[in-house]
């Protein structure tokens, strides 16, 4: 008997969830969600997608094979989009910020992990949306979306179809949250369990605004 709630049968049996990398992102905003994800490997499929098919280096230096490139995405359900120091860079690569706003456009769920939202932000596709990000550089992506609905006090943000996340291990918090939006509550408490992990399922609960003085 499966340990999670029977998906039900008008569903299809298996989203596609893409993630996209880039030299210097950091992998716990990438595999913090894709190990929650993965938890649910019979309801859904993980693809590494890049600007090229070949190894990309994370920040801490183990590179990470990619399955995709761009251009051969394929249609995604899920879009997550990890934060790290490469974003300084890639926020000005017309190439990814294009490709980015296209596929996200499209896609019906789309998730950021900390500076991650700064590369969504450019998109445009946050204008008018509230959206949250790492407090440590919180200024810093806000003067990438300066229309976007910046929240200072949130561990992570659901507008539509847009969730976006704090700094690094807020994403495993968030992408419970897309799991509940997606698959129920109790499956999310189900995954949580599984992975022995304390979700803060408040989205208000963020002791880091504080520390790093967004809030009094």
């Amino acid at each position: 008997m499966s340990e999670f709630p029977q998906l039900p049968a008008c569903m299809p049996p298996r989203l596609t969830v893409g993630a996209v990398l880039f030299d210097g992102f950091e992998l716990l905003d990438a595999f913090g969600p894709l190990g929650i994800l993965g938890i649910l490997r019979d309801r859904l499929r993980i693809l590494t997608l890049a600007e090229h098919v070949s190894p990309v280096a994370s920040s801490a230096g183990p590179r990470i094979a990619i399955d995709r490139a761009f251009e051969t995405s394929g249609p995604i359900d899920i879009l997550l989009v990890p934060g790290g120091p490469g974003t300084r860079r890639e926020i000005h690569n017309t190439l990814l910020i294009a490709w980015l706003q296209r596929a996200a456009a499209f896609t019906p769920h789309v998730a950021t992990v900390c500076t991650g939202s700064a590369l969504l932000a450019r998109t445009g596709l946050l204008d008018g949306r509230r959206a949250t990000t790492n407090k440590r550089a919180f200024h810093w992506v806000a003067s990438q979306g300066p229309h976007v609905v910046w929240q200072p006090e949130a561990r992570w943000v659901e507008d539509g179809k847009f969730f976006t996340a704090s700094g690094v291990a807020a994403g495993i918090d968030m992408s419970l949250g897309l799991v509940a939006t997606l698959f129920g509550r109790e499956t999310a408490i189900s995954v949580a369990t599984r992975a022995e992990h304390d979700w803060h399922e408040d989205k208000s609960w963020d002791p880091f605004a504080r520390i790093n003085g967004l809030v009094a």
